[in-house]
């Protein structure tokens, strides 16, 4: 893959493209209704992007209580390692800010993405916009 970077996003430049990426992944693909996820928590997060060639393909986003969310990536994009890199980029920024805990939920079927990337499943299984999850936590 062109130019693949994953860095920190700035929301007030990059919202649009981001808002854009999610709604494509979470709403159109996933079925999640737009109210659940623009929930209005973004600005008050720290977000991560990957772009190839100059075009968002990925994102997620760290709250301020160390929880990680809204991980996607564009479907042409998937399989890449890019999920990978975009979590590690949101863990070292919770772990430079000295969170005392990192977790996030993960859709059931992704568990074993998070586990390879030092997540261990942390609940049992609930359903959240229609879709199983579990809660997961970051080793440390």
């Amino acid at each position: 893959m062109n130019n693949l970077h994953v860095e920190s996003a700035d929301w007030a430049k990059d919202e649009e493209a981001l808002v854009e990426l999610r709604t494509q992944v979470f709403v159109n693909e996933q079925k999640v209704p737009p109210s659940i996820e623009i929930d209005g928590l973004d600005p008050q997060c720290k977000h991560v992007k990957a772009t190839a060639d100059g075009i968002i393909i990925g994102t997620g986003r760290l709250l301020p209580d160390g929880h990680i969310g809204r991980m996607c990536i564009h479907k042409n994009y998937r399989q890449l390692g890019i999920g990978s890199l975009l979590l590690k980029n949101l863990v070292e920024q919770a772990l430079a800010a000295n969170y005392p805990h990192i977790a996030l939920n993960s859709q059931s079927y992704a568990i074993p993405f998070y586990e390879k990337n030092g997540f261990v499943v942390d609940s049992e299984e609930f359903i959240d916009a229609g879709i199983p999850h579990r809660c997961m936590i970051y080793k440390y």
